[in-house]
């Protein structure tokens, strides 16, 4: 597949959409002179293009009461096993991200939980799978950055 070109319409129309990605096609329409239907077909391009992967909605997880984060590394008994304990983390669905790592962890993982007793069973559940060795954890006193969209606005800035 040939590399998808962005032109400064398709930059502008991006940055409205990180920043807000339930902005209407026609507030978009209206800020960059065009027409709702010239921002629809070029956001569905860039949706088959691949670089629009849907939108998503943020949560403040605190309001629900998972504001309790920890980051597990997970050491595997073999490293052909880690496909089968992905899919286990999969299945839990306070474990949120998981990531296939080099040096000291083979697995990294983020979890949420309400509180230290809800993210010990999480953990123990881990633990748990067949093929974990064992699991290192780490509690976040405060997620002080979380913002991917600057790094999104940087992004589509350079290129």
């Amino acid at each position: 597949m040939a590399k998808f070109k962005l032109d400064e319409i398709d930059h502008q129309i991006l940055d409205m959409l990180i920043d807000n990605t339930r902005v209407p096609f026609t507030d978009i329409a209206k800020k960059l002179l065009i027409s709702a239907g010239t921002v629809h077909v070029r956001v569905k391009k860039m949706e088959d293009a691949g670089i629009i992967k849907g939108s998503s909605l943020t949560l403040d997880y605190g309001k629900l009461g998972y504001s309790f984060i920890a980051y597990v590394g997970v050491f595997l008994q073999n490293t052909s096993q880690t496909k089968f304990v992905l899919e286990r983390l999969n299945s839990l669905p306070y474990v949120t991200v998981a990531h296939i790592t080099t040096g000291k962890f083979n697995i990294f993982c983020k979890l949420r939980a309400k509180d230290t007793q809800h993210a010990k069973e999480v953990i123990f559940a881990i633990d748990d799978i067949e093929g974990v060795y064992r699991t290192e954890t780490m509690i976040s006193l405060e997620e002080s950055l979380n913002d991917k969209n600057r790094l999104m606005h940087e992004i589509f800035n350079s290129i």
